[in-house]
């Protein structure tokens, strides 16, 4: 461990040495290295912690420069994946951390690998689904689990703890978010930087033996309109599927999860096939559209005015529309089943 490099960590109380080694011997999974996955990962690179597996599904895009604060306008025109930029960042910043990239979509079916030998979960999606996903899984696997959410200038943090505070489903239950989101609704980097902070801020406290000084509450914030709420973590409701009854409905795997609106994007993602061949569709697609492969990802620009970008891992995302319907019918005429 190099002192000097967290010298003034060091220094601040209740870290010390001893915190830092504990931080040093610690792992993190950051699922999504958009808004909120890369300031969180930034400041846990920056801190020490041993070793960090990012998972991400997209790309780098122009409209992520807002807010994404380690992405800029060369990972744009490379069509970057965002774990991928987001590593070669991070590995600039500390070389000492293990930084383990993932492109691709945490489900039911691989979420138990993913969280693996981790040490902590910290939630960068953008996606109440996810989210619950993660949930159960740590509260099942016995991990603690940070939760953030951002929209417009409000946000919300936790810092679950199986065994010891209620979980995700006892205090937002399933279908009861307004619907907003970034994309219809926008959103102020700052509100991003501070719910990530706050993450962070209860993460650590954990990893160094911290745990009389968790904030045990779910925080609320505005910062635009200068509010903030927070509602004590008390008990869990006795009838929660997850961390009461052991349940936990959203490690089930769904036939409909092969198909995800991505809320606000007017994208369907489609993942049928265990695997793509990247420049084999390249050849196959390049007599009826306008295509663009990358070492990650081969984007295709058909005349009806269709996008699929589609990546390795076999996903497809089908640009153009939120109908599942239509985008399933764009994608078996042009990929097949």
């Amino acid at each position: 461990m190099d002192k000097t490099r967290y010298s003034r960590q060091m220094l601040f109380g209740p870290i010390q040495e001893s915190g830092q080694h504990q931080l040093s011997s610690s792992s993190a999974l950051v699922v999504g290295a958009g808004a909120l996955g890369t300031v969180i990962s930034n400041q846990l690179v920056r801190a020490g912690i041993g070793k960090i597996r990012l998972i991400d599904r997209d790309y780098v895009e122009l409209s992520n420069l807002q807010r994404q604060m380690m992405f800029d306008e060369e990972d744009v025109e490379q069509a970057m994946p965002k774990a991928v930029a987001a590593k070669n960042k991070l590995e600039k910043i500390n070389s000492q951390v293990e930084i383990e990239a993932i492109v691709g979509n945490v489900t039911a079916e691989n979420i138990h690998e993913f969280i693996k030998d981790m040490t902590v979960v910290l939630d960068g999606t953008d996606n109440f689904s996810t989210r619950f996903l993660l949930n159960d899984a740590c509260f099942k696997q016995q991990i603690p689990f940070s939760y953030g959410g951002v929209v417009s200038s409000r946000g919300m943090t936790a810092f679950f703890v199986p065994g010891k505070t209620p979980c995700l489903r006892c205090v937002t239950h399933e279908g009861a978010g307004g619907g907003q989101t970034c994309d219809t609704v926008g959103v102020i980097s700052p509100a991003v930087d501070m719910v990530a902070s706050l993450q962070v801020t209860e993460t650590l406290k954990w990893l160094t033996l911290n745990e009389p000084s968790l904030r045990n509450t779910l925080k609320t914030i505005d910062i635009w309109h200068n509010r903030h709420y927070d509602m004590k973590l008390l008990t869990p409701d006795a009838d929660c599927a997850t961390c009461q009854k052991n349940e936990f409905p959203a490690l089930q795997k769904n036939a409909e999860d092969e198909e995800t609106v991505l809320c606000g994007r007017d994208t369907v993602q489609i993942h049928s096939k265990p695997a793509l061949d990247l420049e084999q569709w390249e050849g196959q697609l390049a007599n009826i559209a306008d295509v663009k492969r990358t070492p990650f990802l081969l984007k295709a620009t058909f005349e009806e005015g269709i996008h699929f970008v589609m990546f390795k891992d076999g996903r497809v995302l089908v640009q153009g529309t939120e109908d599942r319907v239509q985008a399933r019918t764009w994608y078996d005429r042009y990929i097949g089943s």
